[in-house]
């Protein structure tokens, strides 16, 4: 039940205001193929990036506490009954610890070096609806319902990333990259390949007596917490985590691609996947595993309570003992793929001019387009697009909006802003600012931050 009651927070991983914002160096980071031109930069340490993203395609935080006079009970049944077990519980935020960046070799033939390290807390969760129906209902009135045991399918981590790019302009029309990453696990926790259901039905031919078939498999593997459980455990967590953060914890490897492309000078194509990856488990694990199948026939079914969460926990245990397990195991991460057409107009620079600023786009003034994201998940992957309109307001200020049409809103309008005072850059951006007006209904809603050293250096030509 506190899945369904925190289901309203949808922290989403698409940053689409951020994504090929290229006056912003944080842009690497959704694609290492982006088109940069800095000579070198600096994120200020612990400022240079947090993010965090929240929606939810259920239901918002007033369909459950709004003061309308309607009991708690009922809008909690009517919220339940409204969801399908393909909504989602997701909590995503990031920190970066370092960033910087460097340009190697000539201005026409350039490349570029990245690095860094960032905190992510991830936490994904579909509804459990069947486990949501027993908790507040039983089963004994729903006669021939299957209940479906693998609608919990939850995971949550923490991880720390280093990383290492590469950016190359192969020539005029061509720029690529990639970066590879060492992930270290702070904690984890997932079950996500849980099978089994439950049904009672009348007996054939004697509506007396009634046939009940539970059968399970259900699996929780974690790394990184079971001694905390231990009462007599004196662990420092903060000393733990700062441990694990610094490739203490498990390890895992994993790297990011992309690329960007200029069929015309005012017409780009971009694309990236990133997160292709593992982090295999060895360190503190523990596993839980029930598994079996109960099977009863006759007058008394052991028909579930229906009377709370707690109830529907302990007789399921009772069914199925719990077995503790000790072993390795290895989680993938979420593949994250984007993709993007922009076209630019309003050059203000002369054409004969063969030169560039911070970014690709530098000679005009405007630019729109459409912007696709995808991120892989244990059932259905998730999707947006986006349709973008940036603008050079003067030397040193860009702003770009974007509307967004996702499953979590059809209206998600958001807008960001880099601005430039000699070498410090200071981004801001945020999302679904229409339903920012009344936060308890907004079912989605996103921030961005971040402050940098940029230096560019002169151009042919300059002086």
């Amino acid at each position: 039940m506190v899945l369904l009651l925190v289901g309203n927070l949808f922290f989403a991983q698409n940053k689409a205001v951020l994504y090929n914002f290229t006056a912003i160096p944080q842009s690497l980071s959704l694609n290492p193929g982006a088109d940069v031109t800095y000579k070198w930069y600096a994120g200020v340490p612990l400022l240079s990036g947090f993010s965090a993203n929240v929606g939810s395609t259920g239901f918002s935080v007033y369909d459950l506490f709004a003061a309308d006079g309607v009991d708690f009970n009922t809008k909690l049944r009517k919220v339940i009954f409204s969801t399908s077990r393909n909504d989602k519980v997701n909590v995503n935020q990031q920190l970066e610890i370092f960033q910087g960046g460097f340009k190697v070799g000539d201005w026409n033939h350039t490349a570029y070096i990245s690095f860094g390290m960032y905190e992510e807390t991830d936490v994904l969760s579909y509804v459990p609806k069947d486990f949501a129906i027993l908790a507040l209902d039983g089963n004994q009135n729903y006669l021939g319902k299957y209940f479906n045991l693998s609608d919990f399918n939850a995971r949550a981590e923490m991880v720390s990333v280093f990383h290492l790019g590469y950016n190359k302009k192969q020539n005029e029309k061509l720029i690529w990259g990639v970066r590879g990453k060492i992930y270290s696990s702070i904690f984890d926790a997932r079950s996500t390949k849980n099978s089994g259901y439950l049904y009672t039905i009348p007996s054939t031919g004697n509506t007396t007596i009634y046939d009940q078939v539970i059968s399970a498999d259900m699996l929780l593997n974690t790394s990184g917490i079971a001694k905390y459980d231990d009462k007599g455990d004196d662990s420092d967590v903060a000393k733990d985590i700062k441990k694990r953060a610094f490739l203490g914890g498990n390890l895992g490897l994993g790297f990011d691609a992309g690329l960007t492309y200029y069929p015309k000078k005012n017409i780009q194509i971009t694309a990236s996947i990133l997160d292709v990856g593992f982090i295999r488990h060895t360190k503190e694990t523990e596993s839980y595993r029930a598994r079996g199948i109960y099977k009863y026939e006759g007058i008394l079914p052991d028909f579930f309570t229906g009377t709370g969460g707690n109830n529907v926990s302990q007789e399921f245990e009772d069914a199925f003992p719990r077995d503790t397990l000790k072993g390795s195991y290895t989680s993938w991460r979420p593949v994250k793929l984007n993709a993007s057409y922009q076209y630019s107009f309003g050059q203000t620079e002369d054409e004969s001019c063969n030169c560039k600023a911070n970014d690709g786009t530098t000679k005009f003034n405007n630019s729109v387009g459409l912007q696709y994201f995808a991120m892989s998940t244990p059932r259905l992957p998730m999707m947006a697009l986006t349709a973008f309109y940036r603008k050079k307001i003067f030397t040193g200020l860009e702003a770009k909006a974007t509307y967004t049409v996702d499953s979590f809103s059809s209206k998600n309008i958001g807008l960001g802003l880099s601005t430039q005072i000699g070498p410090v850059n200071f981004y801001l951006m945020a999302d679904n600012l229409l339903e920012l007006r009344d936060v308890a209904k907004a079912q989605s809603a996103s921030f961005q931050l971040g402050l940098n050293l940029i230096f560019a250096e002169k151009k042919e030509g300059e002086y």
